[in-house]
């Protein structure tokens, strides 16, 4: 996927400047999609030249003249394209799996704070995301709102946001709790590992 796709997506929701789409972005597409503002003023230009969207000025008066970039036919066709073709399996690369997997040969304790501050993000990150899912809400149940809102997408991409962020934590959880599991082991002389151990 481009960003471009994810930028497309988000004009689904109606005509928005680039400053707009950034917030967006932060707001909501950022649970799949990464993209800086820089990102995506340089696509927003890329896009408008290739006739995918259309961008009108808006004249302010206190404030800089700002562009409304909203879909155009073409790019409509070029997102029904991307949504037909099957999807590439995602890559996870994460740094902090590494760290983990070299837990045994490394700074223990640097390792546990870079779980627990993982847990911090994900704990904000998910209140986050149940703010913005009791806004989409506006009082309805799930099942209301589902079944009578224009475009459910957006509710399906902040939901799967949602379960991530929520097993990220529940696994640093469990990781926490065999570290010190292993590290109270190792601290009492029965448990201690370690070839050169003799037991009486």
């Amino acid at each position: 996927m481009s960003l471009r796709h994810a930028v497309m997506a988000a004009l689904l929701e109606g005509e928005a400047s680039g400053y707009d789409l950034a917030k967006g972005f932060d707001a909501s597409v950022a649970n799949f999609w990464m993209a800086t503002p820089q990102q995506l003023y340089r696509e927003l230009d890329r896009m408008q030249a290739e006739g995918l969207v259309r961008a009108r000025v808006v004249q302010q008066e206190r404030r800089p003249n700002k562009r409304l970039f909203s879909l155009t036919e073409a790019g409509r066709g070029v997102l029904r394209d991307f949504t037909a073709a099957p999807p590439r399996p995602g890559a996870i690369r994460d740094e902090l799996m590494v760290k983990v997997q070299s837990v045994d040969a490394g700074d223990a304790e640097a390792v546990r704070a870079a779980i627990e501050e993982r847990m911090a993000w994900a704990q904000a990150k998910i209140a986050r995301f149940e703010r913005l899912r009791a806004r989409m809400l506006d009082g309805r149940s799930e099942e209301e709102y589902l079944a009578r809102a224009e475009r459910v997408g957006p509710y399906l991409t902040l939901t799967r946001g949602l379960f991530f962020e929520r097993e990220n934590h529940r696994w640093g959880a469990w990781a926490l709790a065999v570290l010190d599991r292993r590290s109270a082991a190792a601290g009492t002389p029965e448990e201690a590992p370690g070839p050169a151990r003799v037991r009486p």
